[in-house]
């Protein structure tokens, strides 16, 4: 009888099964008079096959427990380069129980008569398991981190009326601009490494009605949460720039504030952290944000102007993608890591792909498939993927990332009552807004 993989846990290395148990010869059976090639034909060793049911085919090129096609010794190395490839690049395709079963079935077939095949992929599936684990480790922690985050109520308005040690603010956790820059660029790079190609494709992809075929796992879901989790942190980053910047209950703070932050987004440009540099930007002109036109007055703003100036979306951010290219052959030429980080706005090159995917067809009309298209999005995907893998030079500061993922920020509604707050409505709709929010925020009339 065939011997099967052990299947206790999803990753345990087979067992019970010998590489060699499965190659003894088959026993001599009487000749049988049979038209054309039978069952027990064989492609490599017999005469030439002219002619066979596609049954016939299929039973002499696929190993089984007692016969081991000559044919898959040739094959066999091709075999293992693709579930290793495989493995390595899309790991999140294994984390379905079937897959895995698939995957040690390959095994079953392919490596029993051949000791190195089977030393090899047993070190593929113990690859995997790792990568796997730290694929969950990874989303153990931003649930954690979400988490906190989320518990955080707008009553924090009430703390402008309650004394300095009460509060906490970034610039009582790190004042030095350049640091900041550095531990967002670890917070960057750290969301970076568990985006794999696959999110890409799984975030674009769409059933084609005339496709009558059902998928081969139709309870899976999209694996886009690292993606997602990801565009979650820029929000988040956006929102905590605003909260501090409105929070402070003096205009002079307030203006020291902005001043900080448009230090640090100059850093983030500078390393290359684009991502960062967007979401501060995006922050610092939000509607609570912009309306601080007293604080504003007090503030050192040149700076500000040419960031935004790098960041303007005119002509499809064509300051921005100049900038982009600059950093891309810095990172190419580069000798260290420091130089080698590049770390796109995330949002666009989401936009770039999903316009490059629905605006261009996947065939020609004359019906061949459109290369051009797929050789593009190869290109942009594969370019992310390098500049994910590098390493982040900086020493890590803890302090300053649990504030980072922990900090209590405002909603929309509490970014406006804390900006009203602090400089008061301008007109009449405002002053309703004002009267509402502190009505359903603060519980006050």
């Amino acid at each position: 009888m065939p011997q099967t993989v052990c299947s206790g846990t999803m990753f345990t290395t087979p067992s019970g099964f010998s590489p060699h148990l499965a190659c003894a010869e088959p026993e001599e059976e009487e000749e049988a008079p049979q038209e054309g090639p039978g069952p027990g034909a064989c492609l490599a060793d017999g005469p030439p096959i002219t002619s066979a049911s596609l049954d016939t085919l299929i039973h002499n090129l696929v190993p089984t427990a007692d016969y081991y096609p000559e044919v898959m010794r040739k094959f066999g190395p091709k075999i293992l380069q693709l579930l290793t490839e495989w493995t390595e690049t899309f790991p999140s395709d294994f984390r379905d129980e079937k897959m895995v079963g698939h995957f040690k079935d390959i095994i079953h077939r392919i490596a029993p008569c051949d000791e190195a095949y089977w030393k090899t992929l047993n070190q593929v599936l113990q690859k995997l398991s790792q990568r796997l684990a730290l694929i969950g480790q990874g989303e153990e922690r931003r649930g954690e981190v979400s988490l906190n985050a989320s518990s955080i109520s707008d009553k924090l308005v009430a703390f402008k009326t309650k004394p300095p040690p009460i509060q906490k603010d970034m610039l009582s956790i790190c004042n030095d601009p350049y640091t900041l820059a550095q531990q967002l660029t670890h917070v960057e790079l750290e969301h970076l490494r568990h985006i794999g190609p696959e999110e890409f494709v799984q975030a674009f992809v769409q059933k084609d009605p005339l496709d009558g075929t059902q998928p081969c796992f139709s309870d899976q879901k999209k694996k886009t949460s690292n993606l997602e989790a990801y565009v979650r942190w820029f929000n988040r980053l956006c929102y905590l720039v605003a909260t501090e910047i409105c929070m402070p209950a003096k205009k002079k703070q307030r203006a020291q504030v902005i001043e900080f932050f448009i230090d640090v987004a100059r850093e983030c440009f500078n390393i290359g952290n684009f991502n960062s540099l967007m979401a501060i930007i995006s922050g610092m002109n939000m509607s609570p944000v912009s309306r601080l036109k007293k604080t504003w007055g007090k503030a050192k703003t040149a700076k500000f102007f040419i960031l935004e100036h790098q960041m303007d979306p005119t002509g499809n951010f064509y300051n921005y993608r100049t900038a982009l290219r600059g950093a891309a052959h810095r990172s190419r030429t580069a000798n260290s890591n420091r130089e080698r980080i590049v770390i796109p706005f995330f949002s666009l090159l989401i936009k770039d792909i999903y316009f490059l995917n629905e605006g261009c067809a996947n065939r020609l009309p004359n019906g061949h498939v459109n290369f051009e298209k797929f050789v593009e999005l190869a290109r942009q995907v594969g370019e992310f993927m390098t500049w994910k893998q590098v390493e982040c030079p900086f020493e890590e500061d803890r302090a300053i990332l649990h504030y980072l993922h922990t900090a209590p920020i405002f909603s929309e509604d509490g970014l406006y009552l804390a900006s009203y707050e602090s400089e008061s409505p301008e007109n009449q709709v405002e002053k309703d807004r004002w009267k509402a929010l502190r009505s359903n925020v603060l519980g006050k009339t």
